[in-house]
């Protein structure tokens, strides 16, 4: 649908958002395997293969479809300088026609976290979404206990919308989630009142 997908790349003052490639494996294995602890009480259970080679083609295939069919954008965060992988973001369940949304999941490896890494990550995917793609919402849901998510997704513009009560399944178990979303040209709060 247009042309951008096939090389899509967005930068940030510190980093390079790519999508996920073949020799990211031993990078990304490593990353995940430090921060399991970190990252599992906040994911849906790794399954036996999460860190195997062939767990991670099936990850960059699903990635390149995924961006070529426009139905998510999925993302790598690479350091510009020490070319370091820090962690990943995802617009998935892009929603065209009347909804024009996606949904913003994000993770980042616990030596790379509260450094400002994913604030830069989506304030760049959230403009790519609203200005490039012309998306009119974007969604995210955490943890309730996850006050760091919740935080950063409030300084990151999104405004708090409710609670979905089992909304997925998280480290093995159906969890309720807090939901936020950032609109484009959001209003919300604002009037007209001199």
């Amino acid at each position: 649908m247009l042309t951008f997908r096939r090389k899509l790349k967005l930068e940030t003052e510190r980093m390079t958002l790519r999508p996920p490639a073949h020799p990211d494996y031993t990078p990304w294995s490593a990353l995940r395997a430090e921060s399991r602890d970190f990252l599992t009480p906040w994911e849906p259970t790794w399954s036996p293969d999460h860190l195997s080679r062939k767990a991670f083609t099936n990850r960059v295939y699903w990635a390149s479809r995924s961006i070529n069919s426009g139905s998510a954008v999925p993302l790598f965060l690479i350091h510009r300088d020490t070319q370091e992988l820090l962690g990943a973001i995802t617009l998935d369940n892009i929603r065209r026609g009347p909804a024009q949304a996606g949904t913003l999941g994000y993770w980042i490896g616990e030596r790379h976290a509260r450094h400002g890494y994913m604030s830069e990550a989506i304030a760049a995917v959230v403009h790519h979404a609203f200005e490039r793609m012309g998306l009119s919402r974007v969604e995210a849901a955490c943890l309730p206990e996850n006050v760091p998510s919740r935080g950063l997704l409030e300084r990151s513009g999104f405004k708090y919308e409710g609670v979905a009560q089992s909304y997925l399944q998280i480290n093995g178990r159906w969890r309720t989630h807090v939901l936020y979303a950032a609109l484009r040209g959001d209003r919300r709060g604002k009037t007209d009142v001199g």
